[in-house]
């Protein structure tokens, strides 16, 4: 895990225990160290992964992701500004770089999301989508079998070496 998300989860914890000034200093370091807006207010699930350090990213704080989500660089999740409310991403999502996720919309879970996609419309589970705006090219995928990183247990990323 890299510090970006180390840091997002000492926020949140800091947070959820009433301790004021710190998530918001520890908020604020992340943006200007890593170039990364991921307040501690995010519920976000186990294994979040951030793609090179959380590059870029930008996710707002009423915003929910579960369970092994992957954000690559320069992705944002939001709001937009017809409607109120933020996306709820599902378990097992690859969000990948530069795609936009906006607006009050659900996620499900098993989906990829391709690179530099914009995404205004709610995502079945098990779904490709990709383009701007984004549309469905693939159904009934299981990540772990899509993702070439998931599927090949050979593949060792830079956070597997620091692991003990």
């Amino acid at each position: 895990m890299f510090i970006c998300e180390k840091l997002f989860r000492l926020s949140a914890w800091l947070g959820c225990n009433g301790i004021p000034i710190f998530p918001t200093v520890i908020d604020y370091f992340n943006r200007l160290a890593f170039s990364c807006w991921l307040p501690g207010s995010v519920k976000a699930g186990n294994n979040l992964v951030l793609g090179y350090g959380g590059l870029g990213i930008v996710i707002h704080a009423d915003t929910q992701l579960g369970n092994n989500v992957h954000v690559d660089q320069h992705v944002t999740i939001g709001g937009n500004c017809t409607e109120y409310g933020t996306p709820v991403i599902g378990d097992d999502v690859y969000i990948g770089a530069g795609a936009k996720i906006l607006g009050p919309i659900t996620i499900g879970s098993n989906v990829v999301v391709g690179a530099n996609s914009v995404v205004v419309q709610n995502v079945e589970n098990g779904c490709v989508v990709v383009g701007a705006p984004a549309r469905t090219i693939k159904s009934n995928i299981k990540l772990n079998t899509y993702i070439y990183h998931l599927s090949n247990p050979d593949y060792t990323t830079n956070s597997d070496i620091f692991e003990d």
